[in-house]
């Protein structure tokens, strides 16, 4: 005999569809950022049209993902949206905290290879990653 799943109710539809659509406008968002990265040296040998029509779709894709963001917070309960918010406020912070002194260490030569934007990104990103998970856990 199979167990039946059991039915998912409409909040968690709509939480699920708003999760995938979020990750869709965050993977589209990845894609067209890598397009800028290296497109120029490997796809267009720096045409600065392709270049500047990469950075166009990059801006776009970006708002996309923004408002996407924008819509799954206002789809999420109360405790679903306070983790969240919680977790933007920490990467953001450590992001502003941390990036200065990175940059004057990179401008100064204090650190032994280039500090770039990718890093800080990286940070952020797992950053905001272990908060969530973190806030997850302690509100279960």
């Amino acid at each position: 005999m199979n167990p039946s799943k059991p039915r998912e109710s409409g909040y968690q539809s709509r939480t699920r569809a708003n999760v995938i659509r979020l990750f869709r406008w965050n993977g589209a968002w990845a894609a067209a950022t890598a397009l800028i990265a290296f497109g120029p040296k490997f796809l267009w040998n720096n045409a600065s049209v392709f270049t500047l029509l990469a950075v166009g779709l990059d801006l776009a894709v970006g708002v996309g993902m923004i408002l996407a963001n924008k819509n799954h917070l206002a789809e999420l309960d109360e405790l679903q949206r306070k983790v969240q918010l919680n977790s933007m406020g920490i990467a953001l912070g450590l992001g502003l905290i941390a990036g200065v002194p990175f940059s004057v260490m990179n401008a100064y030569h204090v650190i032994p290879f280039h500090a770039g934007i990718p890093h800080l990104v990286i940070l952020m990103a797992l950053t905001f990653a272990a908060s969530n998970l973190y806030g997850t856990w302690r509100y279960r």
